[in-house]
């Protein structure tokens, strides 16, 4: 079975895409798929390439019982579009930034996370970087929901065929 790969990116990979990484990966390993699917995380910008998860980030995921102390930024490339089979962006800025480092041919692969949550009724994961702590929860509420759907997606789409 070949491994699926899955990349969440958000802007400076401190916030969103970290936690959607972790969240994911719990998921991944509950479902018992953890040789099977892996996950990543980047962000579009530079700034915090090397820094770990923002603290509060960090201290919302504890609390779910989502650890982020291993995860560190980096700034994706488009290398990543090689390597991954999903590449999530959290927003519409992403999704463009995205599209502007795809090699022609990979636009498939890239998706914005909350479409694998058609419950919601928001069409992005907002950035809780400049707000309280309650942006962190509300965050995580979204991303669950669309990495439940990310996996059954993967599950259905990608591993029962292989």
């Amino acid at each position: 079975m070949a491994q699926v790969n899955s990349l969440f990116v958000c802007l400076g990979n401190i916030c969103r895409s970290p936690t959607a990484e972790g969240v994911f990966r719990k998921l991944v390993r509950h479902a018992g798929l953890a040789g099977a699917i892996m996950a990543d995380s980047a962000g579009t910008s530079a700034w915090h390439i090397g820094n770990p998860p923002d603290p509060r980030a960090q201290s919302a995921a504890g609390r779910r019982g989502v650890n982020l102390s291993d995860l560190c930024a980096r700034q994706a490339k488009p290398q990543d579009f090689d390597r991954f089979r999903y590449i999530l962006a959290m927003d519409r800025r992403n999704y463009r930034d995205l599209s502007a480092i795809a090699p022609q041919g990979q636009e498939d692969r890239f998706h914005m996370l909350l479409s694998f949550a058609p419950g919601l009724s928001e069409t992005e994961v907002p950035d809780p970087y400049y707000g309280g702590d309650n942006g962190f929860e509300k965050i995580l509420d979204m991303i669950d929901l669309a990495s439940r759907g990310l996996l059954a997606q993967i599950r259905d789409r990608d591993l029962s065929s292989a």
